[in-house]
């Protein structure tokens, strides 16, 4: 299932659809396929432009349902994900919530990392913390893949760099003594959440080659 587009190098390349409207969601993972012969797609490029709620109880049934209602409403093979900051101060918030923790209406990512901030305010720090990460590739209902990516790191209470989004700006790996804001695309791509998460599509890389 699929449509099948030429190439640069004239092997024939598999189009994805991914599930999700954010540009730079979108961008991220593109970098970090980059190797592999498949054409990524936009929802808005099918004219698509869908709402789907996510009322799993874990990252990777969020991620699902999302890949579910994609695959319903285009029929192409889809790739999903659905992340987010667990903070050990907060009990592990904010978590699947990580994206509407803030409760300002249209809240933006610097607002969800001022309402993170304040939520720690008054805690001892270190902040740790862990970003997830669970993908999915939903090719047909009995063929779908999934694979889970984790970073240790912890929050600090200065925004630094401009290079992501979400709560990157406030998130420092200790061992780059660096945020994920202040990482370039390749390094971000081989030690973030998102990166692991994708590169260990094992069915993804099986589908891309022809191996399914």
């Amino acid at each position: 299932m699929g449509v099948r587009l030429p190439s640069r190098n004239g092997y024939l390349m598999k189009t994805v659809l991914i599930a999700s409207n954010n540009n730079h969601k979108f961008e991220e993972i593109s970098a970090i396929l980059a190797h592999l012969p498949i054409r990524l797609i936009k929802p808005s490029e099918l004219g698509l432009s869908l709402d789907v709620a996510e009322t799993g109880q874990n990252y990777y049934q969020n991620a699902l349902l999302k890949a579910e209602a994609f695959y319903q409403a285009s029929g192409l093979p889809v790739l999903s994900d659905d992340s987010g900051l667990e903070v050990e101060a907060l009990g592990g918030e904010p978590g699947l919530h990580s994206h509407r923790y803030s409760p300002k209406p249209g809240a933006t990512d610097h607002d969800r990392c001022v309402y993170l901030l304040s939520k720690l305010s008054g805690t001892p720090k270190p902040w740790l913390a862990t970003f997830h990460c669970h993908a999915v590739f939903y090719v047909r209902p009995d063929l779908v893949g999934d694979s889970h990516g984790m970073v240790d790191g912890e929050v600090i209470d200065e925004f630094r760099g401009s290079n992501g989004f979400g709560y990157d700006p406030i998130f420092l790996i200790p061992d780059v003594q660096k945020t994920t804001a202040e990482l370039g695309s390749e390094q971000k791509n081989q030690i973030s959440h998102r990166g692991r998460a994708f590169t260990s599509l094992d069915l993804l890389r099986q589908w891309s080659a022809g191996e399914d």
